[in-house]
């Protein structure tokens, strides 16, 4: 049956997103664009977010078999760039770089690479062999709407938490993310092996 809602699973997916989007600690990131003066539309951020990560959650695995590979191998890949993405949360280290060129702020660089990025889509795809489907949309929508409200309140919420807060969030999300990351790695390669 396609809808097999399960809370678990539901707070799974909607906290290993939370912690590779990583939206608190881009807030920084969202003043200093609006600070610059680029326009950011929060609705449409989300909404264009949205639709790009539900669309790979889908035509994903088919570009996968185009590849010869599966889900499993995808699971294992997805692993380490979560693993990846988590040290570079928790040591504060920079190990991918946004090149993106100049204009259209919306797309560029909030849709893509910070939230519908590389390790957005790999841990989506991947979260297909933990759970189930209407879960992951689920999931993936409960972090749209909290980007919506982050980006139409940047101010307030960097008010809110505070520099040390984000700073203190991004490590809390960055040590999880490693904790669920080596899960991902050891049940996947389990079936690869097995």
């Amino acid at each position: 049956m396609w809808l097999h809602l399960d809370i678990q699973e539901i707070l799974t997916a909607f906290m290993v997103l939370f912690a590779v989007i990583d939206v608190t600690g881009s807030i920084p990131i969202f003043v200093n664009l609006s600070g610059s003066g680029k326009k950011i539309h929060a609705g449409r951020a989300a909404s264009l977010s949205l639709a790009l990560v539900v669309l790979f959650l889908f035509a994903g695995e088919g570009v996968l078999k185009l590849f010869s590979t599966d889900i499993a191998s995808f699971a294992v890949a997805g692993s380490l760039i979560l693993f990846t993405l988590a040290i570079e949360m928790t040591l504060d280290v920079e190990l991918f770089r946004n090149t993106a060129p100049a204009g259209y702020t919306t797309f560029i660089p909030i849709v893509f690479p910070l939230v519908a990025g590389p390790g957005t889509l790999t841990t989506t795809l991947s979260l297909r062999a933990e759970c189930h489907t209407a879960n992951i949309i689920i999931a993936i929508a409960m972090n749209m709407a909290i980007l919506y409200f982050v980006l139409k309140k940047t101010y307030l919420v960097e008010r809110i938490i505070g520099k040390g807060g984000i700073y203190v969030l991004r490590k809390f999300f960055g040590i999880i993310l490693i904790a669920m990351s080596v899960r991902l790695f050891v049940s996947n390669i389990r079936v690869l092996l097995g």
